[in-house]
């Protein structure tokens, strides 16, 4: 039987980038204060400050998971609810996770093209009138990219916030492959500026060990930050270990580091598949993601030849790239598609 190569599965399936084991190690001498107190993580706060040009409170957890369900615990209450894309991670891979850790916060699904909202269906679901037996909407859930590979710009994210901020509702931003839009051309600095009062920056997909970077842009989430996080068990004794490997991946070059550039590494790849690509292209290739149709019976051909992928939330068959990727993987893997195609 042919074993089953995993290059393609997902762009956690790669292993660390060797900046952030570098940065690990050297975090790793002498000893430091506990739960986030150290002097790793305050170097490492500053770094994504300085990459966001914004003044905000910085926190490191292992789980993109923990990261959304414990940000949308500030931006709603257990009778409210979230808005999102109805494809979002938070609405269908997180296991009630949002609710879990909310208490019973509720998630409200929105349609849109290709993972991003649409702006008139965001709008109506603002416009619902306020009853006793429905959980109202209280915040926005925002991805970038987006679960199908997509890149929001920056008009459409300020016309999907507007609304949003103009009823007084917060606003999370999901940024697991945030370095993917950077380099697709999203403007970190925007962020801040738009509105958003929560972002999750990936440092897992991006290449790095387990870590989440949790940035809180408003300063009313702040009070007793800390013990809101020990509560939901995400403040960690040993934070230093979380917070290194943001100085391997971004740099002291104030650029974004290696989380961009090999993110631009990994859209590169993606796009060379697609090029490559037998098989119909269902959305655009703007980051790591290459979505295509292909039925049962071919999919189960590539299983055997060795590849897997997965069947995704539309039905394509969902090919990621990593930092990792080399272009040999990616023609390996064309390959074995023109032999099934």
């Amino acid at each position: 039987m042919t074993q089953a190569r995993y290059d393609f599965a997902s762009d956690n399936v790669a292993g660390a980038m060797p900046e952030v084991i570098e940065a690990l190690i050297a975090a790793n001498a002498g000893t430091a204060s506990g739960y986030g107190t150290d002097h790793v993580s305050a170097a490492a706060a500053d770094r994504i400050r300085a990459l966001l040009d914004a003044d905000a409170q910085v926190r490191f957890t292992a789980s993109g998971t923990a990261a959304n369900a414990f940000a949308l615990t500030l931006l709603a209450q257990p009778h409210e609810a979230v808005l999102a894309h109805e494809h979002a991670h938070i609405c269908t891979d997180e296991t009630g996770a949002p609710g879990f850790f909310g208490q019973g916060v509720g998630l409200i699904g929105l349609p849109g093209a290709s993972g991003k909202i649409d702006l008139a269906a965001l709008k109506t679901a603002l416009a619902q009138p306020d009853v006793s037996y429905h959980q109202p909407a209280a915040a926005l859930s925002l991805t970038t990219a987006t679960e199908y590979g997509t890149v929001y710009d920056q008009a459409h994210l300020r016309d999907l916030i507007a609304p949003v901020k103009a009823v007084g509702y917060g606003v999370h931003l999901d940024g697991a492959r945030l370095a993917n839009a950077v380099a697709a051309g999203f403007d970190l600095k925007s962020i801040a500026k738009m509105g958003v009062d929560i972002l999750v920056m990936g440092g897992t997909k991006a290449g790095s060990t387990p870590t989440e970077a949790v940035v809180f842009l408003n300063p009313d989430h702040t009070r007793r930050l800390d013990a809101r996080l020990k509560h939901a068990g995400q403040l960690v004794s040993k934070g230093r270990f979380l917070a290194a490997p943001w100085l391997g991946l971004l740099g002291d070059g104030g650029d974004g580091g290696p989380w961009a550039a090999r993110a631009a590494h990994a859209n590169a790849m993606a796009r060379k598949l697609a090029a490559l690509m037998p098989f119909t292209l269902r959305h655009p290739v703007e980051a790591n993601g290459v979505f295509v149709d292909m039925d049962d019976a071919a999919l189960e051909r590539l299983h055997g030849e060795g590849w897997f992928v997965y069947r995704f939330l539309d039905g394509t068959a969902r090919f990621m790239c990593s930092w990792a990727t080399t272009p040999e993987m990616v023609e390996d893997l064309a390959g074995a598609l023109k032999r099934i195609a």
